[in-house]
């Protein structure tokens, strides 16, 4: 098959199954991009993701346009990003259109409130994989002070996830890694 039409393949269907925005169609081209195609490795993945959160923008437009580029050159980036926002565009024009029908309807209601959940999970899942990486590759200690001082300055103190990260990109620059001695 086709490079460019694996791309579009893999964002569409990530555009198209990613209920709810960006963040839910990461674990979708997760799946596609490291699991399915294998275009990319779980590290590989982690630090698009990274970057682009630090980012302005849509993370999902953000992260298609940079892993089509780097698959298929500015043709898949191109691609990649037509078949992120296609799916989003036709759907909108078309639900928008017909959802002022059905807006008191129960079955509405309870469909997008019954997806909520499942996103949850997904966004889990894919957080319990990222751990289980970090354990692996900065020990359990440091992967666990990490996740709680970005836990409590994003969710009790209400810090930006870009700040965060910016900040966790400036202390991974300055400190010397393990092994290495400080120059």
């Amino acid at each position: 098959m086709h490079i460019q039409l694996q791309i579009f393949i893999a964002f569409f269907r990530s555009g198209i199954l990613g209920f709810g925005g960006g963040p839910t169609t990461i674990p979708l081209v997760h799946k596609e991009v490291v699991t399915k195609f294998e275009w990319m490795t779980d590290e590989e993945f982690s630090d698009v993701i990274s970057i682009g959160n630090t980012l302005p923008g849509p993370v999902a437009t953000k992260m298609a346009g940079y892993i089509g580029y780097r698959i298929g050159g500015w043709l898949g980036l191109a691609t990649a990003l037509i078949a992120t926002v296609l799916p989003t565009v036709v759907l909108m024009i078309i639900l928008l259109g017909s959802l002022n029908q059905f807006n008191d309807s129960k079955f509405v209601n309870g469909m997008t409130n019954g997806v909520i959940p499942i996103v949850a999970v997904m966004m889990g899942a894919l957080t319990w994989d990222f751990m289980k990486k970090a354990k692996t590759s900065l020990g359990i200690k440091i992967a666990g002070l990490i996740f709680i001082v970005s836990f409590v300055a994003m969710v009790p103190l209400n810090i930006h996830p870009g700040i965060v990260i910016s900040i966790l990109l400036i202390l991974a620059f300055a400190l010397p890694v393990k092994g290495e001695k400080a120059s």
